[in-house]
This record gives structure tokens, sequence and C-alpha cells, in this order.
């Protein structure tokens, strides 16, 4: 069951224009927290806005959770105002975390921009639990927006860089980038970003060959399966319907079962 906490802001700060990492004490969030999920964050005390904000969970440590987080409609604009020491109410963990498969030989993380926000956390667990260094590719549309290039350097992941200007590394999309680097049977890919660059990365991996696992995003207003306000069309029939829910039977979900045609 997941928790619902006031958890302590212990450190809050600009990463990129226009992108924040916040760190919350939540121990208890930590204890259960899996790569992949993610947290609803109440962003403001109060009644409004009343709906919580759907976060991915960066990195687990030992009492606390990171997010990495765009600041871009009205409860990140408010989010971004909260201080050091202040107290948030969370909900999490939440949601179907990224599964660690140790068969395979190779492990590739596909980031398109903010969409690299749960993957610090899934490289770490992967050099932890499998033993193995994946490695990276971090797309955005300039040098400026590539996040996590630092952490992930860190970690000694090989890492491949593609923006759309070609200010830093490739002027090439992520799945350009990745289908360079000839992924095959033996390699689980993980990916997250746009719905665009995730459609166009599942193509090269089912023309490979290769799993992948996508982390879909949607607008939440539970975040527990039960509002259906975060449904997108699957390949699969589930309770009479061909829908699957981002929140509760995701977010994390093998691309093979989504209907990228409908998106």
């Amino acid at each position: 069951m997941p928790h619902v906490l006031d958890c302590e802001i212990t450190a809050h700060q600009e990463v990129a224009a226009g992108h924040r990492r916040l760190v919350l004490h939540a121990p208890a969030i930590a204890e259960d927290a899996q790569p992949g999920q993610f947290c609803m964050v109440q962003v403001q005390h109060g009644c409004y806005p009343f709906l919580r904000r759907p976060m991915s969970i960066e990195r687990i440590f030992a009492d606390s959770i990171s997010i990495l987080y765009k600041v871009e409609g009205e409860g990140t604009q408010l989010l971004a105002m909260a201080h050091v020491g202040e107290d948030l109410n969370i909900q999490g963990p939440l949601g179907k975390p990224f599964p660690l498969e140790s068969a395979y030989e190779r492990q590739i993380l596909v980031a398109g921009g903010i969409g690299v926000a749960p993957f610090p956390g899934l490289a770490d667990t992967i050099r932890r639990v499998l033993g193995k260094t994946p490695e990276i590719i971090l797309a955005a549309r300039n040098e400026d927006l590539l996040l996590c290039e630092k952490d992930f350097h860190q970690m000694g992941c090989k890492i491949h860089l593609a923006t759309d200007d070609g200010s830093a590394g490739e002027k090439a999309f992520a799945s350009q980038v990745l289908e360079n680097l000839e992924p095959g049977p033996d390699t689980l890919v993980y990916a997250c970003g746009p719905m665009a660059m995730m459609k166009a990365v599942h193509l090269v991996c089912e023309e490979a060959g290769a799993l992948c696992y996508a982390s879909l995003e949607a607008l939440m207003a539970c975040g527990d399966g039960v509002c259906l306000g975060c449904v997108v069309e699957a390949k699969v029939e589930i309770e009479a319907e061909r829908m699957v829910r981002v929140c509760k039977d995701g977010p994390v979900f093998d691309t093979a079962l989504i209907d990228w045609n409908a998106r």
C-alpha cells in the first residue's frame, strides 16, 4: 500500500533552465520504492490546486527520495516556490517499476528531455543488483537541456548525446542513435520521453528483436486507477477494454502492448 506522508524538503535547486531537483526526507517511501515508480505530490498547502501532481522518483536513498521535474504548468510553478525545511504531502510509491532481467547482455536507457527523470535510480539499481553498467542515450533540443549527464558519468555509464540543433553530441533523434548502436535480442532497452520518441524507439527495437520497456507519462487525477483519466490505447484487452491505465497498469509497459498507431 502506498504511504501518504508529510515529507520535509531537504534540498531544492535548479539543475537547468526551467528544471529543478527536489529532495524529500521520506524514509517509509524510500524503503518501499523501486525505480520506475512515482509519487503524487501535493504542490501547495490548502485546497488549491485541488489535484496532486504525478512525479517520477528519480533517486532512492536510505531515508530520502529525489524528484526531477520541469517547471511548465501551474502546479510545477507553485512547487518551484517551495523552500527547504517546508513539508510537502506525498502519496507513494505508486505504479509498477522497471523490470530487472539478468538474462540480457546489454541494457540501454533512452531518455528524451525530462524523460530522464526515472533513469538515474534505474541505472544505479542495474549496477548494484545486476552488476552491469548500462549505456545511456540522452536526447534534448539543445545542450543546455541535457539533464543528469554528470550523474551517469559518476556511475561509469557510457553516454551517447543527441540534440536537435547539434550543439552537443550528434544532430539526431534518440531513436537514430539507438539504431546506430545495433541493439539485438541480447539487448534490453528502457525508454522515457515524448510519445513520438518512444514510438520511434519501439519501432527500432521491434525491427531489431530487442525487448523494450517504456515509462509513459499522462495527466492523472487520482494516481491509483480509479478515475480512468490516464488511459492509453493497448493491443491487449483488459476488463473488456483495449485500454490500460498509466497509473495502475504502468507507468512502465512492454512497448509491444501499446497501440502506438493510436497515439
